[in-house]
């Protein structure tokens, strides 16, 4: 295995017999006197996220009013959140930090990987929350044994299995290509359609793999959230006690926020590859990508849900649990 990960990050040799051996990353600016106030306000935001997310992270584990399947997979979501902004933000302020822009080919190709990766895992555990949203409104009686610990472990494990697969096979597609120059990007993160723009060989067959892959990974989650919502939709109308019709759709508005906002930047980011030359725009949806969305994610699902904000407080001021 490390034989062959070691061949994917050897730059392909192009037409002219050359092969860039490393990229040029502008970042978000090229202001130089900008540079700093960039790197503080992602730093803040860094350890904001970071901070955010490992708080309710430990409330899930230490909160025994959290310890249902819903906060079982919002805890991997936060633990994701982490590494997701993990992949990207500290190389870009190790960069700002030493004025250097170049990252070499293999370390482009490794935060690919690591980034489609743990987005991939976000896809799926997504759907296992609609899912189990679907199974506690619509067939509470059987909730408990649809959805044991051994299924939502199940639920895990089959997320990161398959989201391993997308982003090795993007990797691979991409370590195909042949780069002879330029090696500038456009953006402060190595990502797929900026690296297609750059190649000297065909990226038919890349684009095309995108798409069917991304079918895969983003439209069938979102045709079974949609599924599962509709269902949860028409049974929460049938409840005749509008505070229980409330109860029902807070527990289902926060997460129905994170998919849009997920959902939303991703098919934007990348169902557009044939729009032709990439803007600033792509960098404004990759601060989404990679930052906002796992900074909202801790402030959305603990805004209007009481037994959240009180674990939280609890993490924060160090007090102890009652069982």
């Amino acid at each position: 295995m490390d034989l062959f990960l070691q061949g994917l990050m050897q730059p392909k040799l192009g037409a002219n017999g050359t092969a860039v051996t490393e990229f040029i990353l502008l970042g978000l600016v090229e202001t130089p006197s900008l540079r700093p106030l960039v790197f503080v306000l992602f730093f803040f935001a860094y350890l904001v996220t970071v901070g955010g997310n490992l708080s309710l992270l430990a409330a899930v584990l230490l909160e025994p009013k959290l310890h249902t399947p819903m906060y079982f997979f919002l805890g991997n979501l936060s633990a994701l959140d982490v590494g997701c902004i993990t992949v990207t933000i500290p190389s870009m302020l190790s960069r700002l930090l030493s004025h250097k822009r170049a990252i070499p080919y293999g370390a482009c190709l490794t935060q690919i990987f690591f980034f489609h990766l743990l987005v991939g895992v976000d896809c799926f555990l997504l759907t296992a929350m609609a899912y189990d949203r679907f199974l506690a409104i619509c067939r509470p009686l059987t909730y408990s044994t649809r959805m044991s610990q051994v299924v939502q472990r199940i639920l895990v494990a089959m997320s990161w299995v398959c989201a391993f697969s997308n982003a090795l096979t993007h990797t691979v597609a991409i370590s195909t290509l042949h780069f002879c120059g330029p090696n500038v990007i456009n953006h402060f993160y190595c990502d797929l359609p900026q690296l297609f723009q750059l190649s000297c060989s065909s990226i038919q067959i890349n684009e095309l793999l995108l798409f069917a892959v991304g079918f895969f990974m983003a439209g069938t989650p979102m045709a079974l959230i949609v599924t599962s919502y509709a269902h949860v939709a028409a049974a929460v109308l049938r409840i005749r006690s509008v505070e229980g019709r409330k109860k029902a759709f807070s527990t289902c508005g926060s997460h129905l926020t994170t998919v849009a906002v997920f959902y939303g930047s991703g098919v934007f980011n990348y169902m557009r590859l044939g729009s032709g030359k990439l803007s600033d725009k792509d960098k404004a949806v990759g601060i989404f990508n990679t930052v906002i969305n796992p900074m909202l994610n801790p402030i959305i699902y603990s805004l209007r849900n009481p037994d959240v904000q009180g674990a939280l407080w609890r993490v924060l001021t160090g007090r102890r649990y009652l069982a």
